[in-house]
């Protein structure tokens, strides 16, 4: 399981423990990962990820997993998020175009 978020594509990243003495040792800045359980509207299920915490933050900001989904570009998201995204924005195309055509 590699440290990189799913949503935003946050990862560790590397740098220097520096001691009092000026030593310099190579070490990981890991990601503040979480893995939780994020509610899609349009599909009507709950999805399992492991994410950030700021991602987290920017979900909710967002006004949840599908406007953030449809909102974020392609490249940063893991293939499970990119598998999801085209599955929200297949239902809600789905979605709008059904009750124009009922009105009609």
């Amino acid at each position: 399981m590699s440290a990189r978020c799913e949503l935003t594509g946050k990862m560790a990243q590397s740098g220097n423990r520096v001691s009092h003495a000026n030593n310099k040792t190579r070490r990981r800045f890991l990601p503040n990962l979480a893995s939780v359980s994020l509610m899609s509207d349009s599909l009507g299920r709950s999805v399992r990820m492991r994410i950030s915490i700021h991602a987290l933050r920017s979900v909710e900001h967002a006004g949840g997993l599908d406007a953030f989904l449809l909102k974020s570009k392609r490249a940063a998201l893991s293939p499970k998020a990119q598998r999801l995204q085209t599955q929200v924005a297949k239902h809600t195309q789905a979605a709008s175009a059904t009750p124009a055509a009922q009105t009609e």
